[in-house]
């Protein structure tokens, strides 16, 4: 299914949410994506018989990757929404404010990770070089990282948003500029 060719009017006079909406919409989020993970996870160790977390550990992890994934581009391909998303009056929208493609949902998702695993992999070497296991616990906090970009972007989006053509619209009734 192609995006549709007209924007949406309404839209497109909409702005950004603002960041402090969108770490809401994260925090929520993450509590979904725990029944997401917990749920895939589950189904993973039925499979393998796995006992431990550890075990197979690569792929369980693809496993994850691929049902988080999952999660989001149903969400977004449906309604642009996801149900925090819908709470916090969020929509994901192209650039024209026209429905995204699924090349650009994907893309979105991929690109959305590597920001934070490096972060998560700078706060792994700290842990380890300062013998502080400790240090492990900043770990919770990488996945914020995306909205450094955002400080420096001209019209505020994060980068893996720039980079496939999509942005976040704000659709509470404050937003139209």
């Amino acid at each position: 299914m192609k995006p549709t060719a007209s924007p949406d009017a309404a839209l497109l006079s909409r702005r950004s949410p603002s960041r402090w909406r969108l770490f809401a919409c994260m925090m929520y989020e993450a509590v979904l994506l725990f029944g997401v993970v917990f749920f895939a996870d589950y189904i993973f160790d039925t499979l393998t018989q796995s006992r431990s977390g550890l075990t197979l550990l690569g792929p369980r992890q693809a496993v994850l990757f691929v049902a988080i994934g999952v999660y989001f581009l149903l969400c977004w391909r449906k309604h642009g929404q996801t149900l925090p998303m819908k709470t916090w009056n969020i929509r994901l929208v192209g650039r024209q404010a026209i429905r995204p493609s699924l090349g650009q949902l994907v893309l979105r998702y991929v690109l959305c990770w590597p920001v934070p695993l490096l972060g998560a992999y700078l706060v792994y070497l700290a842990s380890t070089s300062l013998g502080w296991p400790s240090v492990t616990l900043f770990i919770v906090f990488t996945p914020f990282l995306n909205f450094v970009y955002s400080w420096f972007d001209r019209d505020g989006l994060m980068l893996h948003d720039r980079l496939a053509g999509t942005r976040l619209a704000d659709l509470s009734p404050a937003a139209i500029q």
